[in-house]
Formats: structure tokens, C-alpha cells, sequence
């Protein structure tokens, strides 16, 4: 559940938000209550708002997957963010835990994804296939335990489950990830993928704007991993 203390950011345009593992960003078909309608209500009690508040969805991440996410609180931020989506001026970085390091240690990976809405999942495949849209990442490894590898990830286009299927199909699948071949599920239910930090220029000011999620709370292993991450550098540059 959505709580005040999870804004990681806001100003008159926009809000970022650090999202629970999970919680739903948007409503779906189970009618359960979702981060939108949530931060809207608040927004209604905070503001004394008499109508309903304006939020928009700039985009998601999925249930299992914690971090930052972004929202719009007027569609001039947010038809601007939108387009800024379409042209990849907003970079997306996440943080991975995997079951194994990848080989080589940094590159791009780039493969064809097949979304099957049935049983919602991907298959990356690494030639073209009819009907399969391409998927393309940077990553490089940040640090190791002893037995899971913090990698770093950013996001070169959005397809669906896109880190997950890519990192599994390289034989490197999330932890917790038992969708696409991780050996045992977290104790949360969730899976060890976070959104670590969103970075764009303001739609409205044009002034540069960066915002990081902190990792979960409680979480060992996220607390290793974060204290000994070594990030001087950024995925790609």
C-alpha cells in the first residue's frame, strides 16, 4: 500500500514514486486497489482538492518488481513525458540480483521477444521471428556474494517482462524469478528486480533531473549489495 513516505519526489508537474513489491501500479482486471488510485486519493485529502485529482501513468513496472515510477499530475507534463518515452530521452535504470554472473561482465544485449498475453510471459529468441519486437539493454556487474551478482541494467527499448527474459535467456535469471527459470521463490513472493533511478530533463522547467529509489527496506542481501556497489561509472557511457 501506497504511503507518503514512499514519494521520492514531487513539484507541481510530477510525481516519483518508490513502489512496494507487489503493489499494482494501475488497476486491472482482479479490481484489487492500485498505486494510481491510491496517490490520487491522497493527493484529493492532502490538497483539499473538491474534484477529482489528475494523475497519469508515464510508466510501469511490473507487480513483483519494486522502485521508482513516475507520474504526471497535469497532461502537459504528462503528454510531454509521453513523447519524451517514444523518443528514449527517459533513461530507466534498474538493478538485477541474478543467479549467475553474466560472461562477459558488461555489454548490450539484443534479442527478439515474443509476448505470450495467455500465460503472461516473453521468449527472446535471438534471430527475428514473425511477430517478435525487438529488445535491446545495457548491463555491466556491480558486485558478487556468494552466490547471486548485483548487475546493473538500462533500458534501450520497453518491451514486456524485457530484463527478465533477456537476463534468463543468457542464463542468468533473477532471483526469485521462478517465471523464467530461477531456482526458488523469495520469501516475499517478489522477485529481486528494482528500479533503481529514473533520469529525463524536466518537461516543463528543461532542467536535468535525476531521482533513485533506495532498495527494498529489510532486505539483507539488498542491503549488501547496495553498500558494496561499486557505480562510479554509468551503464554504457
Amino acid at each position: 500500500m501506497f504511503s507518503p513516505d514512499d514519494i521520492l519526489y514531487e513539484d507541481n508537474h510530477l510525481l516519483v514514486v518508490n513502489k512496494h513489491c507487489g503493489d499494482l501500479v494501475q488497476p486491472d482486471p482482479s479490481g484489487e486497489s492500485a498505486l494510481e488510485d491510491q496517490i490520487k486519493a491522497f493527493l484529493r485529502r492532502r490538497d483539499a482538492k473538491p474534484g477529482d485529482a489528475f494523475l497519469g501513468v508515464v510508466h510501469r513496472i511490473d507487480r513483483p518488481v519494486s522502485g521508482a515510477v513516475l507520474f504526471a499530475k497535469t497532461s502537459k507534463a504528462l503528454a510531454r513525458l509521453n513523447e519524451m518515452i517514444r523518443r528514449g530521452e527517459i533513461r530507466k535504470s534498474y538493478w538485477a540480483l541474478t543467479e549467475r554472473q553474466p560472461d562477459p561482465e558488461e555489454g548490450e544485449l539484443r534479442h527478439y521477444i515474443l509476448r505470450d498475453a495467455r500465460n503472461n510471459r516473453s521468449r527472446a529468441f535471438d534471430a527475428p521471428r514473425p511477430e517478435a519486437k525487438e529488445a535491446r539493454l545495457r548491463y555491466r556487474t556491480l558486485g558478487r556474494s556468494d552466490r547471486y551478482t548485483l548487475v546493473e541494467v538500462d533500458l534501450l527499448t520497453g518491451r514486456h517482462h524485457q530484463i527478465r527474459t533477456q537476463l534468463a535467456q543468457i542464463g542468468c535469471p533473477i532471483r526469485g524469478d521462478l517465471k523464467y527459470g530461477a531456482r526458488r521463490s523469495n520469501p516475499d513472493g517478489g522477485i529481486s528486480l528494482h528500479s533503481r533511478s529514473v533520469a529525463f530533463f524536466h518537461p516543463v522547467r528543461r532542467e536535468p533531473l535525476e531521482v533513485t529509489a533506495p532498495v527494498p527496506a529489510g532486505d539483507r542481501l539488498w542491503d549488501f549489495f547496495a553498500r558494496t556497489a561499486t557505480t562510479d561509472t554509468p551503464c554504457g557511457s
